[in-house]
């Protein structure tokens, strides 16, 4: 398959701050790829190299095929950018935001008028394509912003933290439309801090720390490489926790992990069915019954918890908050 982006050796430093520490990535055409990373992790440092804003100290990197130090010109042809916060003009109706960008994009008068009425369509904004942009909603705001970004029809998309802050209904509507992009064969690089996202979207995912790539894989090999299944049993009073967990103690591939306020205990499994049986079994003979018994796969957020130390973050609403997207 071919590579739509390719980066080797990424390096950048701001000041005694190492930003990037040697980033490889490599991203199939017509796929997407997710970056997670706490916050000032270099990912937004990652996206403004690759997108041209910002030039590395070190490394190599091709985008669309073309070379980022000789062909910086061809690549910013070749994609489009969203980034954390809207870049819509708020003065200008929706339509105006995209013809302006479309005749900037020399289109033409009429080839950006046709284009914005075509994108204004596909994000169902037309309604709204009259109102000034500072009377949308936050996640029309996104939609008008990611129209905005494939004005030009780019194969490559670069998607930087592109639904923080915004409502469960419309991320779910973004997450379509990016689909939508990938059916058609755009190529996507996704950063990220809701796990759940990139567990939805992405083919692949790079998890960097620190300015360096810690980790990489599919959803479903990061997931096993943390400790794949755990059997984990919720309890109705906290005088039956201490048994339980000997009984589970004495099936599991590893230590029990106890949670006395849930009155829960999970141990990692390896035995499939037979450690569910002997678990059930043993439950029963001390005359234990479980309010919940169930197997439980690890999710990204152990992932993220177990290369990182940390929780997934929580999306920064404020730009004051985060160095990272002054400087990372």
């Amino acid at each position: 398959m071919e590579t739509a982006i390719s980066a080797e050796g990424l390096r950048k430093r701001y000041g005694d701050h190492q930003a990037l520490d040697g980033i490889d990535l490599e991203v199939p055409a017509g796929t997407i790829l997710g970056v997670l990373g706490p916050n000032g992790a270099g990912k937004t440092t990652t996206v403004r190299i690759l997108t041209t804003l910002l030039a590395p100290d070190e490394g190599r990197a091709t985008i669309a095929g073309f070379d980022l130090h000789t062909q910086a010109k061809q690549i910013r042809a070749n994609v489009g950018l969203t980034g954390q916060y809207a870049a819509v003009d708020e003065r200008l109706t929706g339509r105006e935001n995209l013809q302006l960008i479309g005749r900037l994009l020399r289109l033409g008068r009429r080839g950006a008028k046709a284009r914005a009425d075509e994108l204004l369509e596909k994000f169902d904004l037309t309604g709204a394509a009259g109102r000034p942009a500072k009377t949308y909603s936050g996640g029309m705001r996104r939609r008008l912003d990611l129209a905005a970004s494939l004005v030009a029809a780019p194969p490559v998309l670069f998607l930087d933290e592109p639904t923080t802050g915004l409502d469960l209904t419309s991320r779910l509507a973004l997450w379509d439309m990016i689909n939508e992009q990938v059916r058609n064969g755009v190529t996507v690089l996704l950063t990220t801090q809701y796990l759940e996202e990139a567990d939805q979207l992405a083919d692949s995912i790079v998890v960097i720390d620190k300015g360096v790539v810690i980790a990489d894989g599919t959803p479903d090999e990061l997931k096993r490489k943390v400790g794949g299944e755990r059997l984990e049993v919720s309890l109705a009073t906290a005088a039956d926790l201490a048994d339980a967990t000997r009984v589970l103690a004495g099936l599991a591939s590893g230590e029990p992990s106890v949670d006395e306020d849930a009155r829960t205990v999970s141990v990692p499994m390896s035995g499939g069915v037979t450690t569910i049986a002997a678990a059930a079994q043993g439950l029963q003979q001390l005359g234990i019954e479980p309010q919940d018994f169930a197997v439980r796969r690890s999710s990204l957020d152990d992932v993220f918890l177990a290369l990182t130390g940390k929780q997934g973050a929580e999306p920064v609403t404020d730009p004051a908050q985060s160095k990272e997207l002054q400087t990372a």
